[in-house]
């Protein structure tokens, strides 16, 4: 146990509930898209805070990925107190079910038009102040709830070597004053990143020459595209046993409250699935030092917000930084179920954002009845889509159980009702 920190855990269920005490100051709203940068961005970000959303039109990450599911599963957990922006609206099948799941109103649901709102936003009296999860180039400077040169510092994948914590020994290159060609690369296997690579997109696990001309290939249509300044190349850390998303908040006073901790489910090329929690067993003790430096360093910086940053563990106990996130993160929601689940009895839970299932809604909702009612299975988001005819939904969910054994039990009665993980 460490004893030179004292963290306390938060204890509600919702983001309005974890921001309230910074947000009397002025009316606050929070955007729950991110920035894109493909054709269908009316507001894209290529002027100054660039995203790394897809080197080319065909990989850009879709609209309904950034515009439909992330923000709808933010919205879920939301709750009453602040104003929640969508450019795409739920269904109202979606609401209800939250409505009588979560327990909130959802009364504050702020849908604006894709094509004129952060102009609208930008000239609204209604808002002061607006939560982000990445800054908006086209949204005013002063609108912005943490400075955005400051946000945007903070998410620059460059950054993490300030923030005081042990992590993979890394340098950074300009790319507009460095060439590829003359970056003196280590041995394989090790990462390339892009400073502001959304979702992975734009990290490299660079295990042989092919993947090293296939990162340069895609660093170079970022080039030609105007969307990249910098990129990283770090040590690679070997024998990991575990990998960990740590949350916790840190207040416009500099006071931390923790939010938890996932063990972070991951493809072999390290692409996000989604995240596991013990809710009662785990000590995020281990992790306090981590924690204070991080949230010491926010603070300075004149942040306030959720923080994620993801840890390796390696087969020696040693535990190293490798990304840090100043915003909501993907399993922020799962966290915010704690004390819903563990009142329930309920110490295990697993989010995924790559279920599946066949039908739309409606039906689903029908067909899983018993698991949701019981809360075995947690909706956060559902999106229908047709493909060659057949309606499907794809659903950001969390399948909770007493232990592993009777959560896994769970995923099998909801695999043989037609729940699949297509991760």
């Amino acid at each position: 146990m460490n004893l030179k920190y004292n963290f306390p855990y938060f204890q509600g269920s919702s983001l309005s509930e974890i921001f309230a005490q910074d947000i009397t100051d002025a009316r606050y709203a929070f955007i729950l898209n991110y920035p894109a940068t493909a054709s269908w961005a009316a507001y894209p970000n290529t002027k100054k805070y660039f995203i790394q959303d897809g080197s080319d039109e065909a990989s850009k990450t879709s609209y309904d990925k950034i515009c439909q599911k992330e923000p709808w599963k933010n919205l879920a957990v939301l709750g009453d107190a602040i104003p929640g922006v969508v450019i795409s609206p739920p269904r109202k099948l979606l609401v209800d079910y939250w409505r009588k799941h979560f327990g909130f109103s959802y009364t504050n649901m702020e849908v604006m038009q894709r094509s004129l709102y952060l102009d609208d936003l930008n000239q609204s009296e209604r808002f002061d102040k607006l939560l982000t999860l990445f800054p908006f180039d086209s949204l005013q400077t002063e609108k912005h709830a943490v400075d955005p040169d400051t946000h945007y510092h903070l998410l620059d994948k460059a950054t993490l070597v300030e923030l005081g914590v042990q992590c993979p020994k890394y340098e950074s290159y300009n790319l507009h004053q460095v060439s590829l060609e003359d970056i003196q690369l280590p041995q394989f296997p090790y990462l390339i990143k892009t400073s502001h690579g959304l979702s992975g997109e734009g990290t490299y696990i660079i295990k042989s020459v092919s993947d090293l001309n296939y990162c340069f290939e895609e660093v170079r249509k970022y080039l030609e595209i105007k969307l990249l300044n910098t990129i990283i190349v770090s040590e690679f850390i070997k024998n990991t046993v575990q990998n960990y998303c740590v949350q916790f908040y840190v207040s416009k006073a500099g006071e931390i409250t923790l939010i938890g901790t996932t063990s972070q489910l991951v493809t072999p090329e390290g692409n996000y699935l989604g995240g596991l929690i013990h809710y009662r067993q785990f000590d995020m003790s281990r992790f306090f030092e981590m924690i204070a430096a991080i949230g010491q360093y926010a603070y300075q910086q004149g942040y306030f917000g959720i923080i994620g940053f993801d840890v390796l563990e390696d087969q020696d106990g040693q535990l190293y930084a490798i990304d840090a996130n100043f915003r909501v993160n993907g399993s922020t929601p799962l966290c915010l179920q704690r004390h819903t689940l563990l009142g329930l009895g309920k110490e295990v839970a697993k989010y995924s954002s790559s279920y599946r299932m066949a039908g739309a809604l409606d039906s689903i909702l029908v067909t899983l009845k018993s698991e949701l009612d019981r809360k075995d299975f947690i909706i956060l988001s559902a999106q229908e889509s047709v493909k060659y005819g057949t309606i499907y939904t794809d659903i950001y969910g969390i399948v909770a159980g007493e232990t592993i054994k009777e959560m896994k039990h769970t995923e099998k009665i909801l695999y043989d009702k037609g729940l699949r993980w297509f991760g």
